[in-house]
């Protein structure tokens, strides 16, 4: 096995740096990503494959604990190590599956055990027959808003506004931004249904109720899990054709409206 690539998560400098010295020194670490708070965690999980995330219990917005039980639901979840001040959390950190607890001043011997036990759990999940996954990171999308960050799935995204370098997603929870591209989102989430048809528009197909022509301009009518009135988006020229044929072909959906082209 080649060196963990580990994520660190604490929204105290002076303890991530800490943190992220000492876990590098380790021979087994290969590289650690570091990250402020769970949000911050999440895009991070979301763009590298994470071995292990060494985790701090309070932080702003979603805290630790919040923050492991979301990593609970993926499909092949990385291992949780908590570290910690706090010494009354562990019978909770090991009820959402914790494989370690390590209290805060760290020790290198200790920290070391910790980094010992994520090296044999990864090397025995690498060691199982290979299962299809289930579901992908981004499958919730956390977006921040007043200091709340809200966790909104994916599939209640009914289309997706470009902003210049950020993302406005439309769902049944209302309009969220976050800071991505048109063209990032459109690269990892069309094998999830999601289908480009403007510069400026990408839509989730199982929530597309019906195509409409207007004069020479062809609209996709798209509707919210069919809770909200549906609102109607130009889909480029160069966009139609592989529209209507994604339409047609997509075992993901089927069109609940009329086309009207």
């Amino acid at each position: 096995m080649t060196g963990l690539t580990i994520l660190a998560v604490d929204d105290e400098a002076p303890a991530l740096d800490e943190l992220a010295y000492l876990l590098d020194r380790h021979d087994s670490v290969g590289q650690v990503i570091i990250a402020s708070d769970a949000t911050s965690a999440l895009r991070e999980l979301t763009d590298h494959t994470i071995d292990a995330v060494f985790l701090d219990i309070s932080m702003p917005g979603l805290s630790g604990m919040e923050l492991a039980g979301v990593l609970a639901n993926y499909a092949s979840p990385p291992p949780v190590v908590f570290v910690t001040a706090h010494d009354d959390r562990a019978v909770d950190a090991f009820a959402i599956g914790a494989l370690d607890y390590v209290l805060k001043p760290l020790r290198d011997a200790r920290l070391a055990q910790a980094i010992d036990r994520v090296v044999a759990h990864v090397t025995a999940r690498n060691d199982e027959p290979s299962e299809p996954e289930a579901a992908e990171p981004d499958d919730v999308i956390p977006v921040e808003s007043g200091g709340v960050t809200s966790l909104v799935r994916r599939d209640s995204i009914s289309w997706v506004e470009s902003v210049g370098d950020y993302a406005r997603l439309h769902s049944d929870t209302g309009a969220h931004l976050v800071r991505v591209t048109l063209s990032t989102l459109e690269t990892r989430w069309q094998p999830a249904g999601f289908a480009r048809v403007h510069r400026s528009y990408l839509v989730n197909l199982p929530m597309v109720v019906g195509l409409r022509s207007a004069g020479a301009t062809t609209m996709v009518r798209v509707q919210a899990n069919g809770r909200s009135a549906a609102v109607e988006l130009p889909v480029s020229r160069r966009q139609v054709r592989e529209l209507k044929d994604r339409l047609v072909r997509d075992p993901m959906r089927t069109i609940r409206g009329d086309t009207g082209s």
